[in-house]
């Protein structure tokens, strides 16, 4: 009987680790108990997106087998990266990692080491039949305030919306403006002026490369 039990105990912690892989720990909860998921505000997160310099054409010019193995590395990569940083990974276009919380300097500056390691990373993936050959990561960073619910009931996704989800678009490591004040505290971080881009959905705005943090050293 007790080897039942922890056969059933390792069986209910295995589909709840699926489960938090997929949704907020405090929304699979809820989801469990067959409540209702309200949507969320946060008045600031931070979010991080990016992508890969041509990856579906990398993936589209080679066989079957070695672009899963590829793919596989990069979100294995990605994962890995992301599992010590205290927010959560939404899979749509890209990757976004969301940092809810009242101290918009330390979610940002959490999100900033993170990039640095992710694009660090992510440059050892080696491209198929292409041994000399890395992928190209971009990636944007952007504060603010985002709305965050479910959305699909056969596959539900969280999902986060606003003015921080849509801003943080891909570009090396590109931040904006308001990420630039919240990384100036202590002095560390390397950052260089791009100058105004127009961006989608906001025209013109200032905006920066993150270069690196003197003292932190990167988890490549």
């Amino acid at each position: 009987a007790q080897g039942k039990d922890r056969g059933l105990e390792r069986e209910r912690q295995l589909v709840e680790d699926l489960l938090h892989q997929t949704l907020p720990k405090s929304v699979a909860k809820q989801l469990r108990k067959c409540q209702k998921v309200e949507a969320e505000n946060y008045d600031q997160v931070t979010v991080f997106s990016s992508d890969m310099v041509g990856l579906m054409s990398i993936a589209a010019s080679c066989s079957p087998l070695p672009a899963v193995e590829m793919l596989n590395n990069l979100h294995g990569c990605l994962d890995s990266r992301t599992e010590s940083c205290d927010g959560y990974k939404v899979k749509s276009k890209g990757y976004k990692v969301g940092l809810p919380g009242s101290n918009g300097t330390e979610h940002a500056d959490d999100v900033a080491k993170t990039s640095l390691d992710l694009t660090a990373a992510v440059r050892q993936v080696v491209r198929p039949h292409m041994p000399m050959g890395r992928l190209q990561p971009r990636a944007g960073i952007h504060p603010g305030r985002c709305v965050a619910g479910i959305a699909g009931h056969k596959m539900p996704r969280y999902c986060p919306f606003g003015d921080a989800a849509n801003t943080a678009s891909p570009q090396k490591i590109h931040i904006s403006s308001a990420t630039y004040v919240a990384l100036l505290t202590g002095d560390a971080y390397g950052i260089e002026l791009r100058g105004e881009i127009e961006v989608k959905g906001k025209g013109k705005m200032k905006t920066y490369w993150l270069l690196g943090n003197k003292n932190y050293s990167v988890q490549n």
